[in-house]
């Protein structure tokens, strides 16, 4: 299979389990954050903390963890690109084939009773958007996934090919950018609610 390493970080661990096991039975490295990791390494499925990966902890409450060269570089190299390879190898950073994240759930978390605007802003994802939309850029290279609607089709893709197709990497990039452009917006417009009701005291 051309998927050699994946990282899993996912908020909504739906299915997640179950890919996870797809993956590492088909010889996939999986690396993964928090209590994604928790999931897979409890259900007895081989998993790489992030951290023994960037070789730094998670700092600030999880606030940063895979804000780090040894993930964005190990995603964004161009494979094709000989000075991005060479850069990898300097750097002793592994490419990352394929990555599966979806967001903080902000829209869920704004949608409670009473929550205060302290809550609503820890959970709006800094990390996570930024590896959906590494990833989308360099869709050539590395496959990006942010719905768990999507697993059942990659996993049948990947047993039936052994890679994804270059329209598949295409459409999931394309949903992956409108995700996180979705993302934002909902939190400009939370944002530009709460101000409004501030000005209006």
């Amino acid at each position: 299979m051309k998927i050699k390493r994946a990282l899993l970080s996912v908020s909504d661990k739906t299915g997640i389990v179950e890919l996870a096991k797809f993956l590492s039975d088909n010889g996939v490295e999986i690396i993964s954050t928090g209590g994604t990791m928790k999931a897979i390494k409890e259900a007895g499925i081989p998993v790489t903390y992030v951290s023994d990966v960037t070789g730094f902890p998670e700092i600030m409450d999880g606030r940063v963890k895979t804000l780090n060269p040894k993930i964005h570089g190990a995603i964004l190299a161009v494979r094709s690109n000989p000075e991005h390879m060479k850069a990898l190898a300097e750097h002793d950073i592994t490419p990352i084939d394929l990555v599966v994240v979806n967001l903080y759930p902000f829209r869920e978390t704004v949608a409670k009773p009473g929550v205060t605007e302290a809550e609503a802003i820890e959970n709006i994802d800094i990390g996570g958007p930024a590896m959906v939309r590494a990833s989308a850029k360099n869709f050539k290279d590395v496959v990006i996934v942010t719905y768990p609607s999507r697993y059942e089709g990659l996993m049948e893709m990947l047993a039936k090919e052994g890679d994804v197709d270059a329209r598949t990497r295409k459409e999931l990039a394309l949903e992956a950018f409108t995700h996180t452009a979705e993302y934002d917006a909902m939190i400009s417009e939370y944002l530009k609610k709460q101000l409004k009701k501030q000005l209006e005291k």
